[in-house]
């Protein structure tokens, strides 16, 4: 019955399957096993090179597509306006099985080839054109402002210095030479100059460098560009200077054209003359107006077609992955030359062959073909893999339990425990009404609306959340509960009954001391205690020691779960050799304070004529001085202390020998019965008369490994060594992991500690504040007045 139907207390039965799969339904029977996906396919030829396997040719083709769509992923996510990307749901699906798939595929790789082909080249038609735009802005600035700075020189003739000389003359002319050309309405200028376009933050190293290199020998005016230039492969803006500089000589011309072009600068030639220059500019101007009509065209047509490519994005990413993980898949069979087929082998759930049957018969119908792919059962005693079969609800509790560790086939699965326990561990730590109904209303919202959300991208945070929206459901659960027990809603106490604590009037010190009547509080902590000055010592107290217990009696089920799992696999070694000496040791010392804890709670000390004992000093007393009780909880207490420590002092050995000493001699009895390997160091493999006819049906690979699993044998060095490390870690886990259930006190002090706080900055009350006005304070009036002198105000000054 348990066969029949399986829980999420164990782990699928499986079976180990052989298909002989006809290579012209191979592609499609893949696809639908992929769909199922309850099939762990074997890799047949781990002696193969990956490149040298059947098909790798198709791989490589489908590698390149999926290379196309990154880019083309790429391109959608560098645009600065949101390109609308079609939802896979919402797209047409592309039909890659039946007799058209290859088709498909070629048709698919066809229209990704074009597509890339026209985006790379409008890319680059974009790319070119942007950067001419970009010169002919700089050559266009770069004219106007040497336009104006000629201009400006003409109106101030007389600060400027001009020269008739050749030019070989030196730069600096006498003065009295001067006033020979100073008069005239045009002056011609006989220096050369060089102008060009900067960066501003280069400018004053530019300035610098030329004065040095040149000596003093040039002058140069520089300004700024208003205008930003905006990269348009990376998107960076750069803000520019047009400069000009005025030398005297080739070679000092030379000179500042090298230090330029070293800093990066754009030289432009700009000619002398004005009327050149003019025609220049509207030259230039013509140009600039060309080329942006080109360069917006050619901007329409590339948004054009990356929204084009936006809306089967998602299906071609789909198309992709799939064909290349069933190529991937196809690369483990092994090929049969005689029989012209491919050979397959995985492990299945054994309640599901008939599923898989039926989706190879389907996969032979869509392919068009008559010969259907042969499923076969193998006989091994190979370990299976471990299979646990989730739904939406137990999927989130099983990947917590699988990231920690995943247990063996057929080994009891504490997901299913994990699906109660974790998110009442995480209430004890987060315990309060008010924050729990959030959570879960919260949880409530994303479950209701889970079909809609399910269909979107909803980022790598907020997908965490939705995928555990059922774990964080129960979290709210949870929270709810333990805020009723312990009282608190927003850090505020909930009086649904009577308290049992009475406050009379205050003594001649103002103190209140409550008293506690006959009748108890139902349920959960009693609504007297908050706001009491000792509240903080007592919720400390009962916390710190709820978590010991909560946490001793999940280490203790948790150490419970063996026993099914010796019981199944008939390990009774495993049960008196590992689990009872295990549960004595843990109950000895935790089990024993645990005990100690809920006695204590129990006693009413106000009664009793001594003070309750320390529980922490007991249990360090009852290892640094055995026997030796200074505040005795009960009588008799220190001989049963004694007694304890000797039983987990017993059970030390008791884990360290008896699990290796019965292994030494099942060991021994064997080598003494003469079964001895041929090399004397292997022990004896025997071919039984069905391992060979298992061979000759096929499955000769599965009985060979098999084989091999079940005759491997450790040294006995190995298995003491093992015990060892097991038997450490155990003792010293039962220490640390006791101590790492105070978390739950502490996280749970934090939180009330912080809602405290948080509610009482809250609703702290500000205190009124009185402001003297000063002299340049202006105070606005109800209504409007008339002064003395007659003037209509409606302020104060």
């Amino acid at each position: 019955m348990a066969d029949d139907y399986p829980s999420l207390l164990r782990s699928e039965q499986m079976s180990l399957v052989q298909l002989f799969v006809p290579t012209e339904v191979a592609h499609d029977t893949v696809a639908e096993l992929g769909e199922l996906g309850n099939m762990q396919f074997k890799d047949l030829n781990p002696n193969v090179n990956p490149f040298q396997r059947s098909f790798v040719g198709e791989i490589r083709r489908i590698d390149e597509m999926a290379r196309r769509v990154r880019f083309f992923s790429a391109q959608l996510a560098a645009e600065k306006d949101v390109v609308p990307i079609r939802p896979l749901y919402d797209s047409a699906p592309l039909i890659t099985v039946g007799p058209r798939a290859a088709q498909t595929i070629d048709e698919l790789d066809v229209t990704l080839a074009e597509h890339e082909s026209r985006l790379v080249k409008m890319n680059e038609s974009y790319q070119t054109l942007s950067t001419r735009t970009r010169e002919l802005v700089e050559a266009k600035h770069v004219l106007r402002e040497t336009a104006v700075f000629f201009d400006r020189a003409q109106g101030q003739q007389t600060d400027i210095r001009t020269s008739f000389d050749e030019s070989s003359a030196p730069l600096l002319q006498h003065d009295d030479r001067e006033s020979q050309f100073s008069a005239g309405a045009n002056v011609q200028f006989d220096l050369e100059f060089v102008t060009g376009t900067l960066d501003r933050a280069r400018i004053p190293t530019f300035e610098r460098v030329l004065w040095r290199v040149l000596r003093g020998n040039l002058y140069m005016n520089h300004t700024d560009i208003v205008e930003p230039f905006v990269d348009p492969a990376t998107g960076a803006e750069t803000r520019k200077n047009v400069f000009i500089i005025f030398a005297h000589g080739d070679a000092l011309l030379a000179k500042i054209r090298k230090v330029a072009e070293s800093m990066g600068a754009t030289l432009y030639p700009i000619d002398a003359n004005a009327d050149k220059r003019a025609e220049a500019l509207r030259e230039v101007s013509i140009r600039l107006e060309d080329i942006e009509t080109v360069l917006y065209n050619t901007g329409s047509n590339r948004r054009s077609e990356i929204v084009r490519i936006g809306e089967s994005l998602r299906s071609w990413q789909d198309v992709v992955k799939k064909e290349k993980l069933i190529y991937e898949t196809l690369n483990l069979f092994n090929y049969d030359v005689r029989r012209k087929t491919l050979i397959a082998e995985g492990w299945v759930p054994t309640r599901d062959i008939t599923t898989i049957q039926v989706a190879l018969r389907s996969a032979t119908e869509e392919s068009g073909t008559s010969v259907p792919p042969i499923l076969h059962e193998l006989r091994t005693s190979k370990t299976p893999p471990t299979y646990h079969r989730t739904n939406k609800f137990t999927e989130g509790f099983q990947t917590i339990m699988d990231s920690y560790g995943i247990a063996a086939y057929q080994e009891v699965n504490p997901g299913l425990f994990a699906v109660v326990t974790f998110p009442f561990l995480f209430a004890i730590m987060f315990g309060d009404i008010g924050h729990g109904f959030i959570i879960l209303f919260a949880a409530l919202y994303m479950i209701l609306a889970e079909r809609k959300l399910a269909k979107q991208d909803l980022g790598e945070i907020f997908g965490q959340f939705f995928f555990g929206r059922y774990i964080i459901l129960l979290m709210g659960a949870f929270s709810i509960y333990t805020g009723l027990m312990y009282n608190d809603i927003f850090s505020k106490s909930l009086h649904l009954w009577h308290s049992a604590w009475d406050f009379p009037d205050a003594d001649g010190a103002g103190k209140v001391v409550g008293t506690i009547g006959s009748h108890r509080y139902p349920f959960g902590l009693d609504p007297g205690w908050h706001g009491a000055d000792n509240n903080l010592v007592f919720v400390n107290s009962y916390k710190m020691k709820m978590s010991i217990v909560l946490g001793v009696i999940h280490m203790t089920f948790a150490l419970c779960l063996q026993v099914p799992n010796h019981i199944k696999f008939k390990r009774p070694v495993d049960i008196y050799a590992n689990f009872i000496p295990q549960i004595i040791f843990l109950m000895s010392i935790f089990g024993y304070l645990v005990i100690c804890i809920l006695y204590k709670w129990s006693v009413d000390w106000s009664q009793t004529s001594v003070k309750p004992p320390s529980l922490l000093v007991m249990l360090i007393s009852m290892f640094l001085s055995p026997g030796t009780v200074e505040e005795p909880l009960y009588r008799g207490q220190g001989p049963i202390q004694v007694v304890l420590l000797l039983l987990a002092a017993v059970c030390v050995p008791w884990l360290l020998i008896t699990k290796p000493y019965i292994q030494y001699k099942e060991m021994k009895k064997i080598h003494d019965q003469g079964y001895v390997g041929l090399n004397h160091e292997a022990p004896a493999r025997d071919s039984s008369d069905e391992a060979l006819e298992g061979e000759e049906e096929g499955n000769g690979r599965a009985i060979a490994e098999a084989a091999d699993e079940e005759h491997e044998e450790h040294d006995f060095g190995e298995v003491v060594i093992h015990q060892i490390i097991h038997t450490i870690e155990f003792c010293l886990g039962c220490i640390s992991h006791t101590a790492s259930y105070l978390r739950l006190w502490a996280l749970s002090l934090a939180h009330a500690q912080l809602s405290e706080v948080l509610w009482s900055m809250i609703h702290t009350p500000v205190p009124n504040s009185i402001r003297v006005a000063g002299k340049d304070d202006v105070i606005p009036t109800s209504k409007p007045f008339t002064d003395k002198h007659g003037f209509v105000r409606d302020s104060i000054r």
